[in-house]
């Protein structure tokens, strides 16, 4: 499996929206359970794609592309790469399009978050991505006034009602999708999959023992790959060296 890592520079206050660390974490995280990772702080060029199984994206604001990068993404999801999509990836000023690629997307600059508590209800126990997964509780952020892919939709995978916040307003308890994969296809071209996890505001929630392998399998499953690739893999037994 082939994975590329699009980080970006580290934003928010100690242990929030460290992208950097998860590159470095997450680089050999993926490495050690048999994936091949490459990853930057910069969008991966055609080239990069051109040899990508899928594409986690760990960085703010990612909506915001260049024409030459949006049209490497719209090539790599035309021909079926897979696209991971953690926390505020979501943002963007375009949230039509963006949804159109992940399922979902939030608007850049509305007041659309809260932070705390987010109780997760798993709606979809028989995925084999939540295998493991309960109705856990993170301290988080989740997002609201979403924009959604309608042709075809999300399917949810767990859903949290929006955490008490000056931020929330009125929308304190409206229950909102935080796993979901999308699957798609663009005209003239292959299917494609995206898996989002809305969480990862605190950096620690991404080694929870019940999110880390959750996330794994997101991954292999975005890649088109048996969805317990990660999880159970075994590195290949050394050979003695001999005298």
């Amino acid at each position: 499996m082939h994975v590329y890592i699009r980080a970006g520079l580290k934003s928010h206050g100690a242990g929030q929206h460290d992208y950097p660390q998860l590159l470095a974490d997450w680089s050999k995280l993926l490495t050690e359970h048999g994936a091949v990772v490459d990853g930057s702080l910069h969008f991966p060029s055609a080239a990069e794609l051109a040899t990508t199984d899928v594409l986690v994206m760990y960085k703010g604001d990612a909506g915001y592309m260049t024409d030459a990068e949006k049209a490497a993404l719209d090539a790599y999801v035309k021909r079926g790469g897979g696209l991971v999509s953690f926390h505020d990836t979501l943002c963007g000023p375009d949230p039509v399009y963006y949804s159109g690629i992940v399922g979902g997307a939030k608007k850049h600059g509305e007041t659309n978050f809260s932070a705390g508590p987010i109780k997760y209800t798993v709606t979809d126990p028989a995925s084999p991505i939540m295998q493991g997964m309960s109705n856990l509780s993170i301290d988080d952020e989740a997002f609201m006034l979403m924009t959604w892919a309608e042709n075809p939709k999300i399917h949810v995978l767990a859903t949290a009602p929006m955490p008490p916040s000056q931020s929330a307003g009125t929308h304190v308890g409206e229950v909102v999708p935080q796993i979901w994969t999308y699957e798609h296809t663009v005209p003239g071209g292959q299917p494609a999959r995206a898996f989002v996890w809305m969480q990862g505001h605190t950096y620690t929630n991404f080694a929870n023992p019940q999110v880390q392998p959750m996330l794994l399998r997101g991954i292999a499953w975005a890649a088109k790959h048996p969805v317990d690739e990660l999880v159970n893999y075994q590195p290949p037994a050394r050979g003695r060296r001999g005298n």
